[in-house]
């Protein structure tokens, strides 16, 4: 048999002693559903992900086991790259999906040289706001849970790196991005401060991680990758007789009830996947 027609080695992985695992995340999971998903599919005891993605992200997580969890500051340190879409001349309180549209603006007299003359102030060292729904702290609480109880918050600036900022497709509404950045930049603000600078308001549409540092997406296992991966029962769990499967409802996730309804709804594209059990 020449090496050609050799079969593919299966991948072999230790995630005990210490795996730096990379996963492309579906939409609408958070990024624990995804660490839960794998710990249990695979029965690895220490687990954890470099790097939040946003449940209506998906694209490049990196998840580390065992000893490669003390690489865990390192890896999520580094430089990350994403593609995605701005929807210009509408706003949401989300800066993306999560919420419905509060604000419309005719978005109709830009041309793309205006949308091209607004890149470079976003290139750099800038000052972002992050969004009220998202993850930072807030007098010990997470933000996204003062914005869904319908409370304010004051968010405090910070400064991220965007060495990268273009678009890759202009069809308005609708404008496609490839952005290069530091650690701590949230695409949905990139969207917000656009859009206002435009004079006409902009969210985010679609996000997908695409790299961090040398890991790339390109390289990621899906989580059907995943499930071929599972090791057998152990000797002795093979005799007991299998758990009734239960059924499973659909996710109403506290956050994504206007996505949900959104991509349910008579007319819409299709349905989210469903969540990690």
């Amino acid at each position: 048999m020449s090496d050609a027609q050799q079969p593919a080695a299966t991948p072999r992985f230790n995630f005990e002693e210490g795996e730096v695992l990379l996963l492309n995340k579906p939409l609408t999971w958070t990024s624990f559903d995804a660490v839960r998903k794998v710990k249990n599919t695979l029965r690895i005891k220490k687990i954890g992900h470099a790097g939040t993605l946003d449940p209506l992200a998906t694209g490049l997580l990196i998840l580390c086991t065992g000893k490669k969890t003390k690489q865990i500051d390192q890896i999520q340190a580094q430089e990350k790259e994403y593609t995605g879409t701005f929807r210009l001349g509408q706003t949401t309180p989300s800066f993306d999906l999560e919420t419905p549209v509060d604000s419309e603006l005719p978005y109709q007299h830009l041309s793309e040289a205006d949308l091209l003359a607004a890149l470079p102030q976003f290139t750099g060292l800038i000052e972002q706001t992050p969004p009220l729904f998202s993850a930072v702290k807030v007098n010990g609480e997470r933000a996204y849970e003062v914005a869904r109880r319908g409370d304010a918050a004051e968010i405090k600036s910070k400064q991220v790196t965007i060495t990268t900022f273009e678009l890759t497709r202009v069809a308005l509404p609708e404008v496609d991005f490839r952005v290069v950045c530091s650690k701590g930049t949230y695409i949905r603000s990139l969207a917000r401060d656009f859009g206002a600078v435009l004079g006409v308001g902009a969210h985010l549409t679609k996000l997908v991680r695409t790299r961090i540092g040398e890991y790339k997406l390109t390289d990621a296992l899906t989580v059907d990758d995943i499930q071929a991966l599972r090791p057998p029962r152990p000797e002795g769990e093979a005799d007991r007789p299998p758990r009734p499967r239960r059924e499973r409802q659909p996710e109403r996730r506290a956050g994504l009830e206007y996505y949900h309804a959104s991509t349910t709804a008579p007319g819409a594209e299709g349905a989210a996947p469903e969540p990690a059990s």
